[in-house]
């Protein structure tokens, strides 16, 4: 690109970027993770695999890891992740926009159709990625880039742009259950919606939308499919890197910065502003840490208490970006039940599958991962009643309220109903009633990283 167009985007697409740019610095506290300097240490894209839990020691409870499988998993690790990335390798056309004419016309016709009907609450991303041959992250980013006209806005490159979505795309780990690509459609497709609210769409910039929708799409990148006390328990090296504090959010964060400067998408801008955006990004992602959800959710009451939210202020504009991506994350009991219930399953089964490693090498089993006695309604009648429902009964008040919170708490109460009803069905009355006399008071699931 000309230094005339970057000129260009200095001086007219971003001329309010630096009014805000230090208000909303504020908000990236101690715990955006800098290097010396305060220069953002980005990961290398793909650094972490899967985890495998057979390079671990039988007294794996230990943390100690034999040091010449290590070596010899290590020489394997590049290797792994090549065979994870090619999709030619698995047989599979490869993922990008330019494979979907290799489909029939009538699934390019059908995915088109569900495209024009992105923003509505009952959009079915399962059958959406299959429409897309498993695309389903990159066609929908594209469709919403050119919604809001984004791409002519920042003036981005699309090769860029189609690269770094395709990273995105690719680090998710297929394999997982839960925290695959098909989740982080899901959640981009939420906060699409979030993002037409009347109440927050007026006031919203295009930087603001970008960054959204950006961060829904990466936040989960290069999930491992286990949950932070596991990485801490096992001494994984990242959560010695992140001094078990906001473990998996801060590598993906990371993560994400290394693909935007691999791909380059934002060299054309000063460099001062794609740092901005980057530490940004870090904020947003990092709230998504279900260990700080009393602290966001304590301080969103106080400013609906005290209806001093001003969305004027860059500031308060991304607290609520926060809480609209946190409310993403977490939305899948609030759709309709045949949606809803199908993610409840997918991350049960992560959770099982991480008990069932745990169980194999001998470590506590986690809350939440027993599938002996962890069953699916009763995971999800804690999730909702101590997680789901504070969050969205006040995204309820912000909306003042909205046709979309209302539907949504309504979705929220019949599937509570229903996992409910499944709970006592295959539950023994006494058994019954001694769980429900006993049922805890706190939060459900600390640190499970439940959806």
């Amino acid at each position: 690109m000309s230094c005339l167009m970057v000129e260009r985007c200095g001086a007219v697409a971003f001329k309010s970027w630096e009014q805000n740019a230090i208000q909303v610095r504020m908000l990236a506290d101690g715990r955006l993770n800098t290097g010396h300097a305060g220069v953002l240490l980005a990961e290398r894209r793909g650094s972490y695999p899967l985890i495998d839990l057979r390079i671990l020691k039988t007294s794996a409870q230990q943390g100690e890891v034999e040091t010449v499988t290590r070596r010899k998993v290590k020489r394997l690790l590049s290797f792994q992740r090549y065979c994870h990335a090619s999709r030619l390798l698995r047989g599979l056309v490869p993922h990008t926009p330019r494979s979907l004419h290799l489909l029939d016309d009538d699934y390019l016709g059908q995915a088109a159709h569900m495209l024009s009907k992105v923003g509505t609450w009952n959009f079915d991303i399962f059958l959406f990625d299959r429409l897309t041959n498993g695309n389903s992250l990159v066609t929908l980013m594209c469709h919403l880039f050119n919604v809001y006209d984004l791409i002519h806005h920042f003036q981005l490159d699309m090769v860029k742009l189609n690269r770094f979505l395709g990273m995105v795309q690719e680090d998710y780990h297929s394999q997982n259950p839960y925290h695959n690509a098909v989740h982080a459609a899901d959640v981009t497709q939420a906060m699409y919606c979030y993002l037409k609210e009347p109440k927050l769409a007026e006031h919203l910039s295009p930087l603001d939308v970008f960054l959204g929708l950006m961060a829904a799409a990466a936040h989960d990148v290069d999930h491992p499919g286990v949950n932070q006390p596991f990485l801490i328990k096992t001494r994984h090296h990242l959560a010695s890197l992140y001094q078990n504090t906001s473990v998996l959010e801060s590598h993906h964060w990371r993560s994400t910065v290394g693909m935007l400067r691999e791909s380059g998408l934002l060299s054309h801008l000063p460099a001062d502003m794609s740092r901005d955006i980057e530490q940004r990004l870090g904020s947003l992602i990092l709230a998504t840490d279900i260990n700080r959800q009393n602290e966001f959710l304590m301080t969103f009451r106080e400013h609906l208490d005290n209806q001093d939210l001003d969305l004027q202020l860059a500031s308060h504009r991304h607290f609520i970006l926060q809480i609209a991506l946190k409310c993403a994350d977490i939305c899948n009991p609030c759709r309709v039940w045949e949606l809803s219930r199908q993610w409840s399953e997918r991350v049960c089964e992560e959770f099982y599958r991480q008990g069932d490693l745990e169980k194999k090498f001998d470590l506590e089993i986690s809350p939440l991962c027993n599938q002996q006695s962890d069953s699916v309604p009763a995971i999800q009648i804690g999730f909702i009643s101590y997680i789901v429902e504070p969050l969205f009964e006040e995204w309820h008040r912000f909306t003042e309220p909205s046709l979309l919170s209302q539907t949504m708490l309504d979705h929220l109460h019949k599937n509570k109903a229903n996992w409910s009803s499944l709970r006592c069905a295959h539950t023994p009355s006494d058994v019954q009633s001694h769980s429900q006399a006993e049922e805890p008071e706190g939060e459900v699931g600390e640190g499970s990283d439940i959806p």
